[in-house]
C-alpha cells in the first residue's frame, strides 16, 4: 500500500466505520491522464447509493484538511462490488469456497485468465480448483489479479 492510500485509509476509516460500513479498499490510479482517488467500501447487506454520498461527503472536507494528495485529483466512494478485487490475505481467507477469476501475467496451460472456486491462498500463492474439479495452484509472481466472479 503506498503512503497516500495508507494516509487516506486511516483518515476515511473512523467516517467509513460511523456509517456502518468498512473499507475495502484505498485506491489512488491515474486513468486517461486524470488522477483518481476511489475508496470501496463494505457492509454487511450491501451498500447503498447513500451509503457512498453520506461518507463522501463526510470525508471530502477532511481530505482537504489533511491535504494527503498535493496535486488535483476526483474522488470517489462507492461499494467493492460482488465482483471484487481480492488482494489482502484477510480477503482470500474469508472467500475461501468462493467462485472468482484469477488472471495471469503470461499464458499458463494457454490461458491467462482460469476460473475455479478459490480453494487456498498461501503466502501469495493462490490456489483454485477449476471446473475438473483439479487444482491449479498460481505463484505471486505468475498472478496480475484475482476477483470473485458470479456463476
Amino acid at each position: 500500500m503506498s503512503k497516500i492510500t495508507e494516509a487516506v485509509w486511516h483518515l476515511a476509516e473512523p467516517c467509513v466505520k460511523k456509517a456502518g460500513c468498512s473499507i475495502w479498499d484505498v485506491e489512488y490510479v491515474r486513468e486517461a491522464g486524470e488522477w483518481f482517488l476511489r475508496i470501496y467500501i463494505d457492509k454487511d447487506g450491501g451498500v447503498s447509493i447513500d451509503d457512498c454520498e453520506t461518507i463522501s461527503r463526510e470525508l471530502d472536507p477532511l481530505l482537504d484538511e489533511a491535504d494527503p494528495i498535493p496535486s488535483s485529483y476526483t474522488f470517489e466512494v462507492s461499494s467493492a462490488g460482488v465482483e471484487r478485487a481480492l488482494k489482502r490475505p484477510e480477503d482470500f481467507q474469508r472467500f475461501i469456497g468462493s467462485y472468482c477469476a484469477v488472471k495471469l501475467y503470461s499464458p499458463k496451460n494457454g490461458s491467462k485468465e482460469h476460473l475455479g472456486d478459490l480453494a487456498g491462498y498461501d503466502d501469495g500463492a493462490v490456489i483454485i480448483k477449476n471446473v475438473k474439479g483439479e487444482e491449479e495452484r498460481f505463484e505471486k509472481n505468475e498472478v496480475a489479479g484475482v476477483r470473485l466472479r458470479i456463476r
